[in-house]
């Protein structure tokens, strides 16, 4: 991976964020917190990693994404208009009653969404499905699903934890998007679930530790992901909730909260002066 690759990918999550920023201002409406956390991830999904072409959204073997914390659309919408699915300029309708852009996504509306979510806790089942459907069928695809870490505390999780372990779905890449913060506060606080990696490890997988708002260090778990064999993997990936808004940054307050013009205007100003290093 060349430096300037990796600066296209900053430069583009950057540009993803404003957008995040946009929609939600504009809505007045919608979950900032965990979907600036989470966008870096989604940036290397689908500008680096996945197999995919939104030309042709519903390719036999193409690679699925399931964004289980599905109320965290703002961040999947925006990185699918970024990459061609839809035109950019429809995200201005994101929450509107007659726009297919609704708070959770909808796979019978929005091209390039595979699944259906916002009941938190079933993203990850519908994700092992798939990627069993894979390797009954002898396909070539790949399965990522990006869970949020309040998410976990769902019962149903650590059965389809259990699930992909069992079948060694090594198709198939879990990412916890471990912010640490939920609509309550802090998520220790409220359902302690660490040692994640540690009991992901107990469960069968590999499990990789990285900064999830670090592109290199996404661009390396995905490639460690992909040479892991006869499991599944799983990435925790420790982020920041509101990451690149130094207001929104680790604030409980941002995880369902619009900005008001005030705020709107100093996030956009924050992001347009945003550094590429």
């Amino acid at each position: 991976m060349t430096s300037d690759k990796i600066k296209d990918l900053k430069q583009m999550a950057n540009a993803i964020r404003k957008n995040i920023i946009e929609m939600i201002y504009m809505a007045q409406s919608g979950h900032p917190g965990g979907s600036l956390s989470a966008t870096d991830i989604l940036t290397v999904l689908y500008f680096n990693e996945m197999n995919i072409d939104p030309h042709n959204p519903k390719m036999e073997e193409r690679d699925r994404f399931i964004l289980s914390k599905g109320h965290c659309s703002p961040a999947l919408y925006a990185t699918l208009a970024n990459k061609g699915y839809f035109d950019i300029s429809e995200l201005n309708t994101f929450r509107n009653i007659n726009s297919k852009l609704q708070g959770h996504p909808d796979m019978n509306k929005v091209p390039g969404v595979d699944a259906t979510t916002g009941s938190l806790g079933q993203g990850l089942s519908i994700a092992n499905g798939m990627a069993l459907s894979e390797k009954l069928n002898k396909q070539n695809y790949r399965v990522y699903c990006i869970l949020g870490d309040g998410e976990i505390e769902e019962g149903q999780v650590w059965e389809a934890f259990m699930t992909a372990s069992h079948y060694k779905l090594d198709n198939l890449c879990v990412i916890i998007d471990n912010n640490n913060l939920q609509i309550d506060g802090y998520v220790d606080k409220i359902m302690n679930i660490y040692p994640i990696d540690e009991k992901l490890k107990a469960f069968g997988f590999e499990v990789i530790n990285i900064n999830g708002n670090n592109i290199e260090e996404i661009l390396q778990a995905f490639e460690d992901a992909r040479n892991t064999k006869n499991k599944p993997t799983a990435i925790i990936a420790k982020t920041q909730k509101g990451k690149g808004v130094s207001f929104m940054e680790d604030n409980v307050k941002w995880h369902g909260k619009a900005p008001n013009k005030e705020e709107y205007e100093l996030a956009m100003e924050e992001l347009n002066n945003f550094e590429i290093m």
